[in-house]
């Protein structure tokens, strides 16, 4: 018998790829931290003999789920500015508790905060866009997910930089000395259209080309940035970043939620990525991505929960769900993606969108065994028909019972193996009362009174 490292078995294991493929009584070898193998439970345990073996006899067993767009930061601001449109939240609340608080401390507890409501939901991966990049990284990779880390280009003055200049130098030096990183990977995350210059969205097509990056950016979010682009351009924004070489397959636009056809034939045209956060969408009133329509198109389409302060939370169970009602209700067709694809949307489609998906997104021989474990057993879902129904319709994060990346496991039995939460909260709670004076007056206040 061959020696390997760990077997997991399960009720259920969905790899992904092919569509609506589901094994049942399977086993899911791993060896050196890859997928060595998936083979039937009693062929498995006939020919390997693993150091340690997981049976998850009421359980799917399916590649960790992929967040597209995230500010994993910014979970230090869950709650402190609601019901508000974009551009007052911007404004009037956030920035201003950024240019205050931000710093590398600030940072870390923001980030590993979200890290750990990340990897409870069963999120092994994440794609960041925010400022201290650099101290997002050490972050992820101390903890063990996978991150691939945007460095923020803006005209807006903060902390981190006051100029985009500034921002260029800090992305330049963390170029120059990265060191190669087997969860780390990086790219230029200009702000949105309407807080970068022509003359810095060429400086970042001419890097991306250089150092073979992805671009992330917040595109066509608000009906007000698309007058804005009119007015000082002439053109939309997705035109204006065409005629500048932006668009390509390394491009991932998120949000999207105002496209006409000549938009979508642009998308389809150069392959770009599309990060769909419904969510955070619906609660700015933003408005809802056709996502019906850019399917159809072919066109790549992932999820994102985005930060914490406009979403409330980093559950991307509730955004595939979310994803899946609102397409069905917007494109007035049931039929309209379906659960299989809504699912593909969370793992490979984000993978893809990322460049990884030669490294993560399904369960596939010599992919990395990023995996995580859903528990059905529960009367919450029962009786179980269709398992990749339940996943989309049925379950919640806290489900997620186990999580490997790399083989090694960060969440047993729904704990944390190796971060501490009640320090996480302490933490939270310290930054907390620093960035109060910079919420709204809350209608729920206990200090209202009630006449």
């Amino acid at each position: 018998m061959e020696k390997i490292d760990l077997l997991i078995a399960a009720r259920w294991v969905i790899p992904i790829t092919p569509p609506h493929c589901v094994l049942e009584n399977y086993a899911v070898l791993v060896h050196k931290s890859r997928i060595l193998r998936v083979l039937p439970l009693a062929e498995a345990q006939q020919q390997y003999r693993p150091k340690q073996s997981i049976e998850l006899k009421d359980h799917v067993l399916m590649p960790g789920l992929v967040n597209a767009h995230a500010h994993t930061p910014m979970n230090l601001f869950r709650g402190l500015a609601d019901d508000l449109n974009l551009m007052d939240w911007l404004h009037h609340h956030i920035w201003p508790a950024e240019k205050a608080l931000i710093n590398a401390q600030s940072v870390t507890i923001g980030t590993r905060l979200a890290i750990a409501e990340m990897l409870r939901g069963g999120i092994t991966c994440f794609n960041d866009n925010y400022f201290f990049h650099d101290t997002i990284a050490k972050v992820a990779a101390e903890e063990g997910i996978r991150a691939c880390v945007g460095m923020v280009i803006m005209s807006v003055p903060t902390e981190w930089a006051k100029e985009e200049a500034g921002y260029f130098q800090k992305a330049i030096a963390t170029l120059e000395h990265a060191q190669a990183h087997p969860l780390i990977t990086w790219s230029l995350a200009p702000h949105a259209p309407y807080t970068v210059s022509n003359a810095s969205l060429r400086k970042v097509k001419e890097w991306a080309d250089q150092y073979q990056l992805p671009i992330h950016m917040h595109v066509h979010e608000t009906p007000t940035e698309i007058e804005q682009s009119l007015k000082e351009h002439g053109v939309r924004p997705l035109e204006r970043l065409h005629r500048l070489g932006l668009l390509s397959p390394r491009f991932i636009g998120v949000h999207m939620t105002q496209l006409v056809d000549d938009d979508i034939h642009l998308l389809q045209n150069t392959q770009a990525h599309v990060v769909h956060c419904p969510e955070s969408n619906l609660k700015l009133a933003s408005g809802i991505a056709p996502i019906a329509q850019l399917l159809k198109k072919g066109i790549n389409v992932a999820i994102g929960t985005d930060g914490a302060a406009s979403n409330n939370d980093l559950d991307l169970w509730g955004e595939l769900r979310t994803a899946a009602l609102l397409a069905k209700v917007h494109a007035h067709d049931p039929t309209c993606l379906p659960a299989h694809e809504a699912l593909a949307m969370a793992t490979l489609h984000g993978a893809q969108a990322l460049g990884l998906e030669k490294e993560i997104g399904s369960i596939e021989v010599g992919k990395s065994a990023d995996l995580i474990a859903i528990d059905l057993s529960s009367y919450l879902t029962q009786p179980v028909y269709h398992p990749i129904s339940h996943l989309v319709y049925a379950v919640n994060r806290l489900q997620v019972s186990d999580v490997w990346i790399q083989g090694k496991q960060l969440l047993k039995k729904g704990v944390l193996t190796q971060l501490e939460t009640h320090q996480l909260v302490e933490a939270a709670r310290y930054w907390a009362d620093k960035a109060a004076p910079f919420g709204m007056r809350s209608i729920y206040s206990s200090r209202e009174t009630v006449s």
